[in-house]
């Protein structure tokens, strides 16, 4: 595992990892990696659905569990505050959160196909972080529309392919599914390299990955 690097914005010295730290970020970084280069690769698709929904899931998991860890939590609040294109810390924090949650929470689902929420669902037993998603996500509009388009390179194929983010336009007591918001087949290389991306910032000397994430450009009307 290489050393875990500190994003220059905060006070370095103060966010170093303590050595109970180092074990457990080693374990998830590991593991998260190890799940990366299976999920990424051509033949992911062709595994059982339900094989691939487990393993997302717990990617997703290992991901949503680093996000408390407080070098990343600054880099994400940097993201947001403008150092990243515009909506990818919506996508990066609340979006792969969302998908996370609805996965761990209503663990009814097996498929990716499958999985959908609703405001009755949302706020069976309460009022949480989905309801709080949804809420946001319909209101994040580029000219009117809930679509934020991507292209993805793939450096040893040497091909570029192109996919939408579609968020919710309504909440309601409507189904919304996931595989409308994101396909799963190229939204789990999609999320898996934007994750990557993310978690990579705080190592030294990461290994540059094959996929890279080209957003398009965007200035949303004001």
């Amino acid at each position: 595992m290489n050393n875990f690097k500190y994003y220059g914005g905060i006070q370095i010295e103060k966010l170093k990892p303590t050595e109970k730290e180092k074990v457990v970020l080693s374990l998830f970084y590991n593991r998260f990696y190890d799940l990366y280069e299976e999920i990424v690769n051509e033949d992911f698709m062709n595994q059982e659905a339900r094989i691939r929904f487990y393993k997302l899931r717990e990617a997703f998991s290992i991901y949503k569990e680093l996000l408390s860890y407080e070098p990343i939590k600054e880099y994400i609040s940097f993201m947001k505050k403008g150092g990243r294109p515009y909506f990818e810390g919506l996508i990066a924090d609340d979006l792969f959160s969302f998908i996370r949650n609805l996965s761990s929470h209503f663990p009814i689902f097996d498929k990716w196909d499958d999985m959908y929420i609703n405001k009755n669902l949302a706020t069976w037993d309460r009022v949480g972080q989905i309801d709080k998603f949804l809420n946001k996500s319909i209101k994040a509009k580029i000219d009117g529309k809930g679509t934020i388009k991507y292209r993805l390179w793939e450096e040893k194929k040497k091909k570029m392919t192109y996919l939408s983010i579609n968020l919710p336009e309504e909440y309601s007591d409507k189904k919304i599914y996931l595989k409308d918001i994101i396909s799963e087949e190229m939204g789990a290389k999609f999320c898996m390299a934007l994750m990557r991306s993310i978690l990579d910032v705080q190592v030294e000397n990461a290994e540059k990955p094959d996929i890279k994430i080209m957003s398009q450009v965007y200035f949303p009307k004001q």
